[in-house]
């Protein structure tokens, strides 16, 4: 089984009960049928935002799959991760983000895909993580394969790896019509000067990095420079790994917070990340229906303003 991430641990320890859940989501306008692990879309629209290359809309919470899909053939945990994704196109979900790096996550992601109906939303979203060009060319075809998608909306180079080889074929790609947008990421600070220089020289469309309510490095530079350079944001590691839930989850979250609509730390730490002006869209993982449907929560109803942000770092700064 696919090791868990530290929020599923921190849940495993710490359960909220089912009365309080249901009460939760109710508040947002959302109702869940725990039994079947399906929820219908919620009454209002879901919160979206713009790619600035096109003006497409893209909806503020996605889905990563790093460690969370990786389970193999595993017939009893491909049906559980289909019940998350079912309840993430329920919600209104449409980003999907994966990698050739995360095991079998591209496989069973797939293989969810094919069992589920209302996939018409879906932004389909990988990367190319490899040395050389030719490799990576047969890399994305197998991934192509894998997610069962005729093209990919989003092909992204994953932590700059030859990023020159395979920016050459990308571009060629989106130019011929086989991908519809070119992006790059990184989740480590030490690349963040190379990510700078990619994303100030070379056409790109999406960065993808590392921010959250602790970790505000991407506002000094990474987040400025995509506003400056009209790229789409994904962030990534949105809940630091889990380690915002065992850090703040024991404490009461503020009533304030349902000036923006918040019900749940998830949301709290989700709609801080995506009210930031130069984001596009946050990916959490997990392996959970209830969790997924907190975190799409976090696409609905209104955002914290500038003076709420402030409000939200001094509070989790002073617990």
């Amino acid at each position: 089984m696919a090791r868990r991430s530290g929020r599923e641990m921190t849940r495993s320890k710490q359960e909220p009960g089912r009365r309080a859940f249901l009460t939760s989501l109710g508040a947002l306008g959302v109702v869940a049928h725990l039994g079947r692990g399906r929820a219908s879309a919620a009454s209002r629209p879901v919160l979206k935002k713009t790619i600035p290359a096109t003006g497409e809309g893209l909806p503020v919470i996605g889905m990563g799959s790093w460690l969370t899909f990786d389970v193999g053939n595993s017939e009893p945990l491909r049906a559980e991760r289909l019940e998350v994704l079912q309840a993430f196109f329920d919600q209104g979900g449409a980003v999907i983000d994966s990698s050739p790096m995360y095991g079998t996550s591209e496989a069973v992601i797939g293989y969810c895909l094919g069992r589920i109906a209302n996939t018409s939303a879906r932004f389909s979203a990988t990367k190319v993580w490899t040395l050389f060009q030719s490799r990576g060319v047969r890399q994305m075809e197998a991934s192509r394969r894998l997610w069962g998608v005729e093209r990919f909306d989003l092909m992204q180079i994953h932590n700059l790896l030859d990023w020159e080889a395979h920016l050459e074929t990308l571009v060629d790609w989106k130019a011929r019509g086989r991908l519809r947008y070119i992006g790059v990421t990184t989740s480590d600070g030490r690349r963040h000067g190379a990510l700078e220089q990619v994303m100030t020289e070379q056409p790109i469309d999406f960065v993808q990095f590392t921010y959250n309510i602790l970790d505000r490095k991407a506002e000094r530079r990474l987040l400025p420079l995509a506003a400056e350079r009209g790229l789409a944001v994904m962030i990534n590691r949105p809940f630091r790994r889990g380690a915002l839930f065992d850090f703040f989850e024991r404490h009461p979250l503020p009533g304030w917070a349902s000036e923006f609509d918040c019900a749940n730390w998830a949301q709290f730490f989700l709609k801080f990340i995506v009210s930031h002006p130069a984001v596009t869209c946050a990916i959490p993982a997990t392996t959970r229906v209830d969790h997924m449907l907190e975190n799409m929560g976090a696409a609905y109803g209104r955002l914290p303003d500038p003076d709420l942000r402030e409000r939200m770092i001094r509070y989790v700064n002073g617990l």
